[in-house]
């Protein structure tokens, strides 16, 4: 899902890297008819380049592959279904909150005149005010797939809750890892700029960066792992999905709440265990929620571990308390480092949707009902790839998980974007 080409070259087997085959212009020499016996030997040239790659006799070159399609169609507030009907009210908040945070230099300054506006009408205007700032300042963009289609995947997640404690006992044994002391961040951007946007982590060892420790090989360290223990959980399962989701919190035996926020990953790609599940055929798509396989795993707690090292991606935690806002507890910090207000926050690839924009979300949930609204682009992930990609927030707590672990949804987004500013870079 990365573009990790290079990296490799770099980095021998760092973890997260994955060559990507690339497929001849022409035919394989093993596909060319053998030259007649009287024919003098052909001369390998030195270096092969495509599409200027030799073509055997008779053969038809490929057709050319036809360039991607621009990434934003312009669109009318027409074209967003139910706009008129949204409740933009919701949504304020997470807009004022993308206005302080933007950090990126060529998104700020598309948004200087549009945030001072926004910020001229105050912490609550009327919806009317909303819309009428919307209308006159942003320009709605479909996105648009490189293939020129616009649905793409929409999943769900939330903050789950799971128990825990200070100290290990025969209850609580899964140790919270904080960052560990010997996981290096490698940052070779400015050097080889197509490892600009790969998350690199290593470890040194006789002087060989080498890729970090797997999720197997953590566990099988023990309390030899060089690594703070914040906190134990006392569910694999549950504390492997809040892995997952990013943030959560954990509910301490004298009845108090701490909240774990994603610090670091170890550098190795994300892999399904749903998936896995299917491809064994212990479970069919239908089943392969997340409460279905929390099912199969509570059925086969002697095969946990294999399951949970299908996963080779880890990630690492620090702890942060639950701040209070307008008498409710604040969401878990996104990538935009501020709190995501359930159902009106997302996380997006950054590479095709600026990290801070107002995005118009639609899809039919699960149920057919149908899910039409602003919502702000506030956080990544690392299963998050693609235009037309999104990840809902739910929110927290066992409702959202419910309605998150359903999700595998086909919808539309539309980028609003400030008018008479250019349209972001794209990766393509």
């Amino acid at each position: 899902m990365k573009h990790w080409l290079g990296c490799l070259t770099i980095l021998g087997l760092m973890a997260g890297c994955t060559q990507v085959p690339v497929e001849p212009a022409g035919p394989s020499v093993a596909q060319c008819p053998a030259p007649p016996a009287s024919s003098p030997a052909p001369r390998t040239p030195i270096a092969m380049s495509c599409p200027a790659c030799p073509v055997c006799a008779g053969e038809i070159p490929p057709t050319p592959v036809p360039p991607p399609a621009e990434a934003f169609q312009a669109a009318q507030w027409a074209d967003l279904p139910e706009w008129q009907r949204d409740d933009l009210a919701a949504a304020w908040p997470g807009l004022l909150a993308s206005c302080r945070a933007i950090r990126a230099a060529s998104v700020k300054a598309a948004w200087v005149e549009p945030c001072e506006a926004a910020r001229a009408l105050g912490e609550k205007p009327t919806r009317e005010a909303i819309r009428g700032f919307l209308e006159n300042h942003l320009q709605p963009w479909a996105v648009t797939n490189a293939d020129g289609s616009r649905e793409g995947l929409i999943t769900g997640y939330y903050e789950p809750l799971i128990q825990g404690s200070r100290w290990k006992s025969a209850k609580n044994a899964v140790p919270v890892y904080a960052v560990p002391s010997d996981m290096l961040q490698l940052d070779l951007g400015e050097v080889y700029p197509e490892t600009k946007s790969l998350r690199l982590r290593g470890r040194l060892e006789e002087r060989k960066v080498l890729p970090y420790w797997s999720r197997a090989q953590i566990d099988a360290q023990g309390e030899g792992f060089p690594a703070k223990v914040l906190l134990w959980a006392a569910d694999p399962i549950e504390f492997f999905f809040l892995q997952i989701q990013g943030s959560g919190q954990v509910a301490l035996a004298d009845g108090s709440r701490v909240r774990i926020a994603y610090a670091d990953q170890n550098g190795h790609p994300y892999r399904s265990i749903g998936r896995w599940l299917i491809d064994q055929g212990e479970l069919t798509l239908a089943q392969a929620s997340m409460q279905g396989i929390q099912k199969w795993a509570g059925a086969n707690p002697q095969r946990l571990h294999e399951l949970l090292n299908v996963n080779p991606s880890y990630v690492f935690f620090r702890e942060e308390a639950v701040p209070v806002i307008d008498g409710k507890p604040a969401g878990p910090k996104g990538s935009l480092g501020v709190p995501l207000e359930a159902t009106r926050a997302i996380a997006i690839d950054p590479r095709s949707i600026p990290l801070g924009a107002p995005v118009f979300i639609a899809f039919q949930m699960p149920d057919g009902t149908p899910m039409q609204r602003l919502v702000m682009a506030q956080d990544t992930g690392g299963a998050i790839r693609g235009r037309v990609r999104a990840d809902f927030f739910w929110g927290f707590g066992k409702e959202a998980g419910a309605q998150a672990g359903k999700m595998r949804q086909q919808g539309k987004l539309w980028l609003l974007w400030p008018r008479n500013a250019a349209l972001p870079a794209v990766a393509q």
